[in-house]
């Protein structure tokens, strides 16, 4: 009996609309992530794209959990010495609400080049509406707990 392995030729890639509105960042988050990485089809490859792309709209009202806003830092770094920057989650979602949920996706997907490939396939808005139209996107309706 030989081992099953997809191609990325032969697997149908499907589109699916998330709404992120009163859902927790971080859950939601894990759910887009095995979405886009195709873990949630019986083809699942590790090395190969399987997953399907995925839009979520209403990032802005995406919930945090307990003392999160004011607690939860994100760090970036210039690449210089004492470079690092520090911004907390209240500020991030502020200014960036989308960036928030793509650096939690970002962080559940592999680190290297096939998670920078599946991460182009997340498409996030802060609206309720998109420009996939043309795709014909499937509403998900995603577990809440």
């Amino acid at each position: 009996m030989k081992t099953f392995v997809a191609c990325e030729k032969d697997i149908d890639k499907k589109w699916y609309v998330v709404d992120a509105k009163d859902q927790v960042i971080g859950r939601l988050a894990t759910q887009i992530a095995m979405i886009l990485r195709g873990k949630t089809k019986p083809i699942f490859t590790p090395h190969c794209d399987t997953g399907d792309f995925v839009i979520v709209v209403n990032a802005e009202q995406a919930l945090f959990t307990g003392k999160k806003l004011d607690k939860k830092i994100y760090y970036r770094h210039s690449g210089y010495i004492g470079g690092l920057k520090s911004t907390t989650a209240r500020l991030m979602f502020q200014a960036k609400p989308t960036e928030v949920l793509r650096q939690a996706v970002r962080g559940m997907l592999p680190k290297n080049s096939l998670g920078r490939r599946l991460l182009k396939k997340l498409k996030i808005y802060t609206g309720g509406e998109h420009p996939h139209q043309a795709q014909k996107p499937e509403i998900l309706a995603l577990k809440t707990n």
